[in-house]
């Protein structure tokens, strides 16, 4: 008796994953819960586990496929390790040929097809404007695959009804530049980032406004007490705690910031769940800090401590990137001195920070030397107002130039 594997629910707004590796080939014997196959997300990288003790009798998928929430995988058979070699070949003979013996019907297939291919395929073709009906199928009974769409998107295909619509096109290159170019195919993970980075653009009113801090205060504070509080936390104190505590601060008097369109409702918030971007190897992710207004600024160090560590051994849980209100993003680490920080859909605002700078600024007549940052808020325009967004980061920057403000709550 076979046990199916297939690819469990990704998370909230994921849909689909790329196959990253397998870590069992077909015909070895595999125990209950051991990792079989990486599935990649544009969140979080993450494993299933066999869901029976058995044999691997066969692989559905390759590495570097793109599967959607449910789609099989594989299947384990019962039995020890080596019995069920060959026919774990038999059914990956037969998908070779399948997509001879299909390809017909799927040139054949009426123009809308898209429905019956899947939503990967439906939105490519949106997209695009290039129609299954046009796309020889490779997948199960002829159907037409994702890779099958980006294969025709790529080889230049346009749609039957919009032949006129060609499919952009690099100019080519002089042949003395060519020779020294490298062309490598972008990674599913990065094409989802690109995919999911430009739908926020074209999604919301986005606009961004800019004010500046004087960090003197939590630099000093943090100077006076950093010794002691990494002795009794067991973690360094940063400026995140400081920057989280200020923007949920700002976010209960401005509720709007924490809120999100749904159709035509706004959902307001009563929680305060702050993403913090962490830079990795892959590509960035935003773990969450759940509640962030219930912790003190050495429970927010410690928990983005925490996250920012797994994050690089790509270890964070999918449920660990769900849920946020709002986000942070900290240039700063890398040198930017200004920004314009792209929303975190569905959320209405991110706050962008920067790199401290010593610049000369006047105060009480005089000018002084103080370390200064910039702060960005790009914000959802159809939702919050410019006073809003202005007020918001006022608010922010009064927090941080008078670090008792937070805990005084005032």
């Amino acid at each position: 008796m076979a046990t199916e594997i297939r690819v469990p629910t990704l998370g909230e707004s994921v849909t689909e994953a790329t196959i990253g590796r397998w870590f069992k080939k077909p015909g070895e014997a595999v125990k209950a819960d051991e990792p079989l196959v990486e599935l990649e997300t544009d969140k979080v990288t993450l494993e299933v586990n066999a869901p029976s003790a058995g044999v691997l009798a066969e692989v559905a998928v390759n590495e570097g496929d793109t599967v959607e929430v449910g789609a099989l995988l594989g299947s384990i058979t019962e039995g020890a390790g080596g019995t069920v070699a060959k026919t774990a070949e038999k059914p990956a003979e037969k998908k070779e040929e399948a997509p001879k013996a299909e390809a017909p019907k799927a040139a054949a297939a009426a123009p809308g097809a898209a429905d019956d291919h899947g939503p990967a395929v439906r939105r490519i073709a949106e997209e695009t404007g290039v129609s299954p009906a046009a796309v020889g199928g490779t997948g199960k009974d002829g159907r037409v695959t994702k890779g099958d769409m980006l294969a025709a998107v790529a080889s230049g295909v346009s749609a039957p009804q919009a032949p006129s619509a060609p499919v952009q096109v690099r100019a080519p290159s002089a042949p003395d530049d060519a020779s020294r170019e490298e062309r490598v195919r972008m990674t599913k993970l990065r094409q989802t980032i690109a995919r999911r980075l430009k739908d926020a653009q074209q999604t919301a009113a986005m606009l961004t406004t800019f004010n500046d801090v004087d960090m003197s205060g939590v630099m000093a504070l943090r100077s006076q007490y950093k010794d002691a509080f990494e002795k009794k936390h067991g973690v360094k104190l940063g400026f995140m705690g400081f920057f989280v505590k200020a923007c949920v601060q700002a976010l209960k008097e401005l509720p709007a910031v924490n809120a999100e369109i749904d159709g035509t409702d706004i959902i307001y918030k009563n929680y305060y769940h702050v993403g913090v971007a962490v830079g990795t190897e892959k590509g960035l992710v935003v773990p969450v800090v759940r509640d962030a207004d219930a912790l003190s600024v050495a429970g927010i160090e410690k928990t983005i401590g925490d996250f920012g560590k797994r994050a690089r051994d790509g270890q964070l849980k999918i449920e660990e990137m769900q849920g946020g209100t709002f986000t942070i993003s900290n240039g700063g680490v890398y040198g930017s001195l200004l920004s314009t920080p792209i929303l975190n859909a569905p959320q209405s605002a991110i706050l962008g920070m920067h790199r401290i700078e010593e610049r000369p600024v006047a105060r009480n007549g005089q000018v002084v030397i103080r370390p200064m940052m910039y702060l960005a808020l790009s914000y959802d325009h159809r939702i919050i107002d410019g006073k809003e967004a202005v007020t918001f980061l006022v608010r922010v920057k009064e927090n941080l130039e008078d670090p008792a403000r937070l805990v005084l709550d005032l």
